[in-house]
């Protein structure tokens, strides 16, 4: 019984540990964008909510756009579809 009360313990203290751990990891590393990760089709403007550009450490260089729904896709930032909804951002917020 001691033996399973110490395994027990055990593998709660490592399960908390590299819980506590992996938070960090986890999410500096779930903001990259995967080769599968990609849409290559176009999103209409008026659905975007937000973009963010991935970090320097990612494998591949993109950008996660999350959508009005929550959906969030990973866009390569040289798609001419999103090259023009970033200037048209610019041209709007330069104006007001």
């Amino acid at each position: 019984m001691k033996v399973f009360s110490l395994a027990l313990l055990t593998l709660l203290l490592a399960a908390l540990w590299t819980g506590s751990q992996g938070v960090s990891l986890r999410s500096s590393y779930s903001t990259c964008c995967y080769k599968d990760m990609f849409i290559r089709k176009k999103i209409l403007a008026s659905n975007i909510k937000s973009y963010q550009k991935t970090p320097s450490h990612c494998s591949h260089r993109a950008v996660r756009v999350e959508l009005l729904n929550g959906k969030k896709f990973c866009v390569d930032p040289e798609e001419r579809w999103f090259r023009q909804y970033q200037r048209q951002k610019k041209t709007t917020s330069a104006s007001t």
